[in-house]
């Protein structure tokens, strides 16, 4: 695991005031689930179940699946190991720049693994290398927010039945473009979603995420996964957040709303490239400068914090992410970055 993950603020002194540099939303309201895990604090005393049952088969029926289709695991980063694990010795590409713990499980576990910049189009018949077993890909992507269109993901699945897809959907909550269903992936035998209740229901020290995909290769995942590795209280959380969704509402078109705000007004500084994206966060590129230089100011002298993204395969020193929150904050960000620039 690399150093320099999002949301790194436990490196710093300081208090963060607005925090730019974890997907993670944080405007959920977690008050009922908070009471209801207080309610359940005495179920420490026990064990869990030796595989997350209960859990798996109420999601199953959430997502018009199979119980054996649906895989919990301790956060969606349980699941991109134990892939690897399975597969251990693959080929394996990866569409990069992408999360970096794809490639790390991948090495972990003996892949070959190569670096993809660009996917297979119609020009090529949508085909990919021969020596290519398994394909890894974050949709929607981090850091760019960028989205694989539906149809030619579709087209890459169906033109390489013998390449085993692994599509990390941990941001599909927010984003409005279309993506495989969880029905619609179990209807491929070489097709693994990663889902994450992290990102969405913003619980990142729960470590809850599943995957999904069809009957038999789920079951060679399970061969691999530790007993009682989803604890208790996840388990809770999980089962009370599927009986309330009505709790956190997420209003996505007004997320995506505020993301273009925030593009538009940092491009208006004409001191950076900043990525279109399809989700709340977004890439930028510096015309000059570094961006752990920017971070560091941002942090020492507003309580800002952002994340640097040059430890991104085949990004480098100029590159950082950031994810849209409100609009307050949003504007605060601009007007330290404006600030810097004049310093």
């Amino acid at each position: 695991m690399i150093k320099g993950h999002g949301d790194d603020a436990y490196q710093y002194g300081g208090p963060i005031t607005a925090n730019f540099s974890s997907n993670v939303y944080g405007r959920v309201d977690l008050t009922g689930l908070k009471q209801h895990l207080c309610s359940s604090i005495d179920l420490i005393g026990s064990y869990p179940e030796p595989e997350p049952y209960t859990l798996e088969a109420r999601l199953a029926r959430r997502l018009q699946l199979q119980p054996d289709e649906v895989c919990v695991t301790n956060g969606a980063t349980e699941a991109i190991y134990l892939t690897a694990q399975t597969f251990r010795g693959t080929g394996s590409a990866i569409l990069q720049p992408t999360f970096s713990e794809y490639a790390d499980a991948c090495r972990m576990h003996g892949h070959r693994v190569t670096s993809l910049y660009l996917l297979p189009s119609q020009q090529n018949r949508y085909r990919l290398p021969a020596d290519v077993g398994m394909l890894w890909l974050c949709n929607p992507n981090n850091p760019t927010g960028q989205v694989v269109p539906k149809e030619e993901l579709t087209q890459l699945v169906e033109q390489n039945p013998d390449v085993c897809f692994v599509v990390d959907q941990s941001y599909e909550c927010f984003t409005q473009a279309p993506l495989f269903t969880a029905a619609e992936a179990a209807a491929y035998p070489n097709v693994l979603l990663l889902h994450s209740l992290t990102k969405r229901y913003a619980v990142p020290g729960l470590r809850l995420g599943y995957a999904t995909g069809c009957g038999p290769l789920l079951r060679r995942l399970r061969t691999h996964r530790m007993p009682w590795s989803v604890n208790q209280l996840a388990i809770q959380a999980g089962l009370y957040l599927l009986d309330h969704p009505q709790e956190a509402p997420l209003d996505v078109a007004a997320c995506l709303a505020e993301a273009r705000r925030l593009r538009r007004q940092l491009q208006e500084l004409r001191v950076m490239d900043v990525w279109e994206t399809e989700t709340n966060f977004m890439l930028v590129c510096l015309h000059c400068g570094k961006a752990s230089a920017l971070k560091d100011y941002l942090v020492r002298r507003h309580g800002i914090l952002i994340r640097d993204a040059s430890n991104f395969e085949g990004l480098d020193e100029r590159f950082f992410r950031i994810a849209a929150q409100t609009a307050e904050e949003d504007d605060r960000l601009v007007r330290a970055i404006a600030q810097w620039l004049k310093e």
